[in-house]
C-alpha cells in the first residue's frame, strides 16, 4: 500500500505510535509524492541482510529538481535465538531508511562512526579509507571500500561535508555502486525519520 498515510495493517499499538505524525511531518517539510513500483535493490546491502526478511510498506519521493531521493519504511523481521520452549524467536521492527542514487560511482562503501555497532563483512569491505586532507572527517568516521581509488574518486568534500552535517552519530551509510542508503536499525518517529530524510534530500541537491 502506498498512499500519502503510513500503512498501519498489523502494526503493534498504532495508539501508541506516531506514524501518522511522521507521514504529517514529511509532507510539512519536503514536497513528497507516491512513487510506482521501484525496484531498490535493498538484498545487496549487507547493512540489512542480517535480518530474516526485509519488506517495504510505504515509500515516499522527496521531490527535487536534481533528483527525487526516498524514505522507505521497512518491515524487518530478525532472528532473536533460542526461546524457552526451545524454538527459534523473531522480533519484528518497522524502520526508516532513506536512499539516494549517487551521479558518481563509489564502488561498495559503509561509512558510519564508532558509536554504532555494525557487522560488516571484510571480505565485502576490505579496505579502510582516511583523507589526509580532511582530518576532521577521517577522525569521526569508519569508512570501508572495495575499490580505494574509485571512493577516493568519489567521495568529494562537498559529500564529505554533507556527512559531516549530521549531528548525530547512531547511524549506518553504505553504497553500492550509485545507490546510497542510511539508518540506525530504529524504530519509526517523526525525529528519526526526518533526520535521514533531510541527509538523502541534502544529497539529491549535489546532483545538479
Amino acid at each position: 500500500m502506498n498512499s500519502l498515510s503510513v500503512d498501519a495493517t498489523g502494526l503493534p499499538d498504532i495508539s501508541k505510535h506516531p506514524y501518522e505524525t511522521t507521514c504529517q511531518r514529511l509532507k510539512n517539510r519536503f514536497r513528497i509524492d507516491i512513487p510506482g513500483d521501484i525496484d531498490f535493490q535493498l538484498e545487496q546491502f549487507e547493512t540489512l541482510n542480517h535480518h530474516q526478511a526485509v519488506n517495504i510498506r510505504n515509500t515516499f519521493a522527496i521531490k527535487n529538481n536534481c533528483g527525487d531521493s526516498y524514505v522507505l519504511l521497512l518491515d524487518t523481521d530478525t532472528e532473536k535465538g533460542i526461546n524457552q520452549k526451545n524454538k527459534l524467536s523473531h522480533k519484528d521492527t518497522f524502520q526508516p531508511w532513506a536512499l539516494a542514487y549517487l551521479k558518481k560511482d563509489f564502488g561498495r562503501v559503509v561509512i558510519r562512526t564508532e558509536t554504532i555497532i555494525d557487522k560488516i563483512r571484510e571480505i565485502v569491505f576490505p579496505i579502510e579509507l582516511d583523507f589526509r586532507e580532511d582530518k576532521p572527517f577521517s577522525d569521526r568516521f569508519y569508512v570501508l571500500t572495495d575499490d580505494r581509488h574509485k571512493t577516493e574518486a568519489a567521495m568529494t568534500q562537498e559529500f564529505r561535508d554533507a556527512v559531516m552535517a549530521i549531528k548525530k552519530s547512531d547511524f549506518v551509510i553504505e553504497i553500492h555502486e550509485h545507490t546510497l542508503i542510511i539508518g540506525n536499525h530504529k524504530p519509526v518517529t517523526p525525529e528519526n525519520t526526518l533526520y535521514l530524510a533531510d541527509f538523502v534530500a541534502r544529497l539529491a541537491e549535489l546532483k545538479c
